[in-house]
């Protein structure tokens, strides 16, 4: 028999788990809605979109992010935990960068937010070191065999980030528009950025 708890969405059940835990005083109220407000607001994969929408759109500003990762981020007001030591690669026709962390979960928080499931699943962690190309094609991303697939392995050291390749007709697209192109997965390279429906 099913435990009735695990049949309750997980926003009750971890609002049940924070009030309890603050009345037994394990847990700061003031505290948990400061990390609450820096994870919606301050760090997230919407950080990390602009970051690329700026590369995509600023010439110079892309060749100081491919030349120093952390320091172009943080002119763009990015940084912290987490986010120290950041090198990004960028994504071509023909070189896919895919970035993984094999030993544990490591990140880049500031511009990506806190890492999915799949990325701390240890058969994600495992395969796509062994073979990527069939791993990314079971999330969806068909890449032709002449395209060059490098695995990027993350540590305590480096985080990796990828500038993914822009799609064709957004052109005439603003720094704007183009962020709300950007995906997480595509900054981990797990995906493409996929271009607006009027450009198809």
């Amino acid at each position: 028999m099913s435990n009735p708890s695990t049949r309750l969405p997980a926003s009750l059940r971890t609002e049940a788990l924070e009030q309890l835990l603050t009345e037994r005083g394990l847990v700061d109220p003031a505290v948990m809605d400061k990390f609450i407000a820096t994870y919606e607001t301050q760090v997230g994969p919407l950080n990390g979109a602009k970051v690329v929408a700026k590369a995509w759109t600023d010439p110079e500003y892309k060749e100081r992010l491919l030349a120093e990762g952390t320091a172009a981020i943080k002119e763009l007001g990015f940084s912290g935990p987490q986010g120290e030591h950041i090198v990004v690669v960028e994504n071509s026709a023909k070189t896919h960068n895919v970035v993984v962390c094999s030993l544990c979960s490591c990140y880049p928080w500031p511009v990506l937010g806190l890492p999915p499931s799949w990325y701390k699943d240890p058969a994600y962690r495992a395969r796509v070191v062994r073979e990527p190309r069939a791993v990314l094609a079971e999330m969806g991303l068909q890449l032709d065999d002449d395209v060059e697939i490098i695995v990027r392995d993350s540590s305590s050291e480096v985080r990796w980030m990828v500038l993914p390749e822009r799609p064709a007709g957004t052109e005439g697209l603003s720094e704007e528009e183009l962020v709300g192109l950007v995906t997480r997965d595509a900054m981990v390279g797990v995906a493409k950025v996929a271009a607006p429906e009027a450009a198809r």
